[in-house]
């Protein structure tokens, strides 16, 4: 019997490709509704991220990095529900999918569905997040939030090139996809709580641009009368962090193909069910006679 904490890589990808599989064959539905509620579970971390930078006016004077490491290391508890409920975030499945679609395990047009079901339903949870729990409930709507947040809009999407987004976007998704690895890989909650904070913890610390919380702190900013549109959010913003994540999680993804998925196939799942399956047979009279 395996005692150890960790699962080996190559059982990290092989567990990573059935987890596409098993949501390929789930209701759209379902994939809808779970989505919704990542959005939501994400933006609690943006939520909690967002009152401790924009309630810091003076620290963030004195000393922007601190407040940067102090907001970063709040966030990732939003990731951390999101695996822990198996909830669906368009993040980790942009790694997934692929891999399971190079393998054969999934059709290729699961991609396209997935991720635009999935998309839409993070979308959803968190415009709701941000107009019932954020501003309507007057949480963000006084300073120093509401002050924080109009300005936040400015250096997160309106400052930076189109092209900058793009590449902040891949280095997201990039630590974003290797967190998800990490819990995949622990075996117990605590490590996987460990295993996924630090990277998400790296990712907000240093700026870089996740497609779904900023689905959540980007329209808030706009709800508060920011000097970004809509149309500008989505044109710029929106599309290039997303772009970005793609890259980032194929990052991820494809090398675990090469390293460790070369010699498994669509058929290795069924091949090794079948294989217990014989071997108890064989091995328990019982269940020889039960099935005779």
């Amino acid at each position: 019997m395996d005692t150890s904490s960790t699962l080996k890589p190559a059982e990290v990808a092989v567990a990573l490709v059935e987890q596409a599989v098993i949501k390929h064959n789930t209701r759209l539905d379902k994939t809808f509704f779970k989505a919704v509620l990542a959005g939501v579970m994400l933006s609690f971390g943006g939520l909690f991220d967002l009152i401790i930078s924009g309630g810091s006016p003076s620290l963030s004077a004195s000393n922007p990095g601190i407040v940067k490491v102090l907001g970063g290391f709040v966030f990732p508890v939003g990731l951390v529900m999101i695996v822990l409920q198996g909830f669906d975030l368009l993040t980790s499945n942009l790694m997934i999918f692929p891999m399971a679609v190079l393998k054969r395990a999934i059709p290729w047009w699961s991609i396209p569905v997935n991720w635009t079901v999935v998309f839409f339903g993070n979308l959803v949870g968190s415009l709701f997040f941000a107009a019932i729990l954020s501003k309507y409930d007057g949480l963000m709507t006084s300073d120093p939030y509401a002050s924080y947040i109009r300005s936040f809009a400015i250096t997160k999407a309106i400052t930076p090139g189109w092209y900058q987004i793009l590449i902040r976007g891949i280095g997201c998704n990039w630590l974003v996809c290797v967190a998800v690895w990490q819990g995949v890989g622990a075996k117990e909650t605590y490590s996987k709580i460990i295993a996924i904070w630090f990277p998400i913890w790296i990712f907000v610390a240093c700026g870089f641009d996740h497609v779904v919380a900023n689905m959540f702190s980007l329209p808030l900013s706009i709800m508060l009368h920011s000097e970004l549109s809509t149309d500008l959010y989505i044109r710029k913003s929106l599309i290039a962090s997303l772009i970005g994540n793609i890259i980032g999680g194929l990052f991820v993804g494809l090398p675990a193909v090469y390293f460790y998925l070369g010699d498994w196939h669509a058929g290795g799942m069924r091949d090794a069910e079948e294989a217990r399956v014989i071997e108890r047979k064989t091995s328990d009279p019982a269940v020889s006679e039960r099935t005779a």
